[in-house]
This record gives C-alpha cells, structure tokens and sequence, in this order.
C-alpha cells in the first residue's frame, strides 16, 4: 500500500479480492499493519515467522484482502498446532470442549476500507481454513484501545467470548521489541482481552 501525507492511498473502486497470504504480500502487510498499530508491529523477521505458523500441511489460515493489487486489510492466523499458550491466555478458564485452538494473531483493514464487511470476511476464511487444519476454536488477544473499542466489538460480534482481561498486554513489546503504540506515550499500557471463538 502506498502511503502519502502518513495516509494509506487508496485506489478508486473498492472491488476486494481475498487470497491466502503469500510472500508477494509481505511489503503491504508490513507497510498497512504499522501504519494502524505503531511502528514496528510488524517487521520482515516476524511477518516470515508468522506466515510458516499459518501453515498445517498444505493448508494456509492467513490471509490478505486486496483492491486492485494493494493489501486493504490481512488476517493473521496461526494453525492450532503452530503456537504455544503463555502468561496472556487463560486455558483453565476455556470450555470443557475445546481441544485444537488456532491463535488469531492479527486483524488489519485499512481506516478508508473500513465498514465494508472485509474484517469479517477475512475471518470466516480464516475460520474455514483453521478447521480444515483440525482447529474447533480460535483465541485472539484484543486491542481494548481502538478507536471506539471497534476490535472487541467486531470480535465479539463474530463470536468471540471474552475471557479474561490482561494489564499491559504489549508493553513488553514496547520496551524490548521497539514496538511504538499509536496510542501510549512512553511504553504500552493497553489492555488487551483474551477472547476465545469456538467453531
């Protein structure tokens, strides 16, 4: 996604295309993902480690939203067998049910392509792919401070149950990873909630 004046620039017409995430697409999911979330969210190391969690076997659970070429919007999304549980997540506390939960690592549409339903088309194909894999739920951790609390609300709206809330998701991020919250000066002192969407 190109960028002018700080903006990502849009291109006339707002015919979406989806496809699983790729390396071509790596530049506008760095370039669209910093832009909404603080400078080095993401960079090219992670979004590599990010792309081989998306796998389990043949079958990719990320993906990108594209107008005319350009990343609008991505779903970043780790296979149930690709990521570990740590200090932020809450398995005690998840239904008796769940046993292979993927990890929703990341949803990103562009400000000027919002409301348009891309967010959650991204996810049903998230969804679709993570069940392929042998999935029955997805976690996510929320960003409680986007504008108007849009990500909980989206999240919840698709399913997700709240958890439980954690202090201070990102600020480790903050302090030893470079990680720049749009939002906190000084380092990250967002809220992040622990959701769980069963399949």
């Amino acid at each position: 996604m190109a960028i002018i004046n700080n903006q990502p620039s849009m291109l006339a017409g707002h015919d979406i295309n989806y496809e699983p995430l790729a390396p071509e697409h790596f530049t506008g999911v760095i370039t669209l993902g910093n832009f909404v979330h603080g400078d080095n969210y993401l960079t090219d190391a992670l979004i590599a480690d990010y792309y081989a969690k998306s796998f389990l076997g043949d079958v990719n659970a990320s993906w990108v939203a594209l107008n005319q070429e350009r990343v609008v919007g991505f779903r970043l999304t780790f296979a149930h067998n690709q990521w570990q549980t740590d200090e932020w997540c809450s398995p005690s506390l998840w239904p008796d049910f769940i046993e292979n939960v993927c990890y929703f690592k990341c949803n990103t549409v562009a400000p000027a392509m919002q409301s348009k339903g891309i967010g959650s088309n991204l996810l049903r194909k998230s969804i679709e792919c993570a069940k392929a894999q042998g999935a029955n739920a997805g976690l996510a951790h929320i960003w409680l401070a986007s504008p108007g609390n849009s990500a909980f609300k989206y999240f919840a709206k698709n399913g997700g149950q709240l958890i439980k809330k954690h202090a201070n998701k990102w600020r480790y991020a903050s302090i030893h990873e470079g990680y720049d919250c749009p939002v906190c000066s000084g380092y990250c002192k967002c809220e992040g909630a622990e959701m769980l969407l069963p399949f």
